[in-house]
């Protein structure tokens, strides 16, 4: 059976909706062309619109230097998955595309991405040991070899409505902030009559939100071997009961209304004060609400941990595309520091290219964005095996017993652990 056919055979049906994982960022735009409409430039596929017009110019520069066109697709978050199963079941895949860490080990495994292992130990202008480790090793295939070229990287930060916390005479998030502090300011915050909230936790939301108390509690989502569950470790479990107290607390909206909106929509329109996003949420910079009435700061901490769930994109080729030496020209050029530091002072967004993400902060100087690069100081890369999508989906949808009050949350985490077990076992 050839490689097409194996992975159309293990074809994974249903996609994450929009917020379950970093970088989502994607508009409502459909798939677009630019730079060139030529049928010999390279077709590169994206999904983010507020990136499409700063990559753009990169790959405007890369034209320049290489003469090789190139042809930006932006597919919407909910479809580019379904676009790229597509053309890898069907034997034609872009150029070059995106890769996330929930979808990388499937690929790879059935040789769909190009092994750049050998072209980037002759390469005088990639140097992996400027990306972060974790994230390098992240988007390797099993045998070890490279089989994308790290884009960029994510913290999480809080977000914090400045105008609600002067109305009340309530000091601003800062470093010394720990998760008690946390709750007490959202309990604060809350208005009986329901108009405020002091925060908001989707179970959807793990990566910006619980996953980083988890870790700072000592707790963890999978072993290291990626072989076993650890929602039932107990630390695990007193971080997720912390989130239980908050809702207990009334601190939050209803699930009902959770549900119907996202965390986004609720703090830009002053429903909730206090709110973890990932680095990628884009539309706060531009937000007129959030520009007048917002700021970030770090996240709490727990016994002076201070944890961030990191994540970052990969720049990735087909193995068998038509266009193999020019794809590989353009891998090769993103993953320079010329070309990761405009990334960032473009403010697209955070580059993975150590020491290139300063721009970032000085593109948006209406907001404190370096608190997104004090955060990495102390990170933990995402939680990811070959089939994350199978038991993330599964204990997104088991949280909402405990959001709901219908389960304690303990008995959740242990119901999760459970399943995602067995998941973990058909991965063997």
């Amino acid at each position: 059976m050839g490689k097409w056919k194996k992975f159309a055979s293990v074809f994974i049906a249903g996609i994450l909706s929009i917020g379950m994982m970093g970088c989502t960022n994607s508009g409502d735009k459909k798939t677009e062309d630019s730079n060139s409409g030529n049928s010999d430039a390279l077709t590169v596929a994206i999904w983010d619109t507020y990136q499409e017009p700063g990559l753009k110019e990169i790959m405007g520069d890369f034209t320049k230097e290489t003469g090789i066109k190139v042809k930006i697709q932006v597919t919407p978050w909910d479809q580019y998955w379904t676009m790229l199963e597509a053309g890898a079941t069907g034997g034609i895949l872009p150029d070059v595309f995106w890769m996330h860490s929930n979808q990388v080990a499937k690929y790879a495994k059935y040789d769909l991405l190009m092994d750049l292992s050998d072209k980037i130990d002759s390469s005088e202008a990639i140097n992996l040991s400027k990306f972060p480790e974790e994230l390098v090793e992240l988007y390797q295939n099993e045998a070890g070899k490279q089989v994308a070229i790290p884009k960029d990287i994510d913290t999480v930060a809080l977000w914090y409505n400045k105008t609600a916390f002067d109305e009340i005479g309530l000091s601003y998030p800062d470093e010394t902030w720990t998760w008690d502090t946390f709750r007490d300011a959202a309990k604060k915050l809350t208005k009986e009559d329901g108009s405020q909230y002091g925060t908001v936790i989707n179970p959807s939301s793990n990566h910006e939100t619980y996953y980083n108390l988890i870790y700072d509690w000592n707790g963890g989502i999978i072993s290291e071997d990626k072989k076993t569950s650890l929602w039932n470790d107990p630390n695990t479990i007193e971080a997720m009961e912390f989130v239980e107290a908050i809702i207990q607390d009334g601190s939050m909206p209803s699930y009902a209304t959770i549900a119907e909106n996202d965390s986004l929509a609720l703090f830009e329109s002053g429903k909730v004060a206090m709110c973890m996003f990932g680095s990628w949420q884009s539309d706060l910079f531009n937000n007129e609400y959030v520009k007048a009435n917002c700021d970030v700061a770090v996240l709490p901490k727990k016994n002076d941990k201070r944890i961030s769930i990191y994540n970052g994109l990969g720049w990735a080729a087909s193995a068998d595309g038509k266009n193999q030496e020019a794809s590989w020209k353009l891998l090769e050029y993103l993953g320079t520091e010329k070309a990761q530091k405009k990334q960032a002072d473009l403010g697209i967004t955070m580059s993975a290219y150590e020491g290139a993400s300063e721009g970032f902060v000085n593109k948006n100087k209406n907001f404190n964005l370096q608190a997104y690069i004090d955060m990495e100081k102390d990170i933990v890369i995402r939680p990811y095996s070959e089939d994350t999508i199978v038991w993330e989906n599964m204990s997104l949808e088991t949280l909402v017993k405990a959001w709901t009050g219908s389960t304690p949350m303990a008995d959740v985490c242990k119901e999760i652990a459970t399943n995602m077990n067995k998941a973990l076992e058909k991965e063997q």
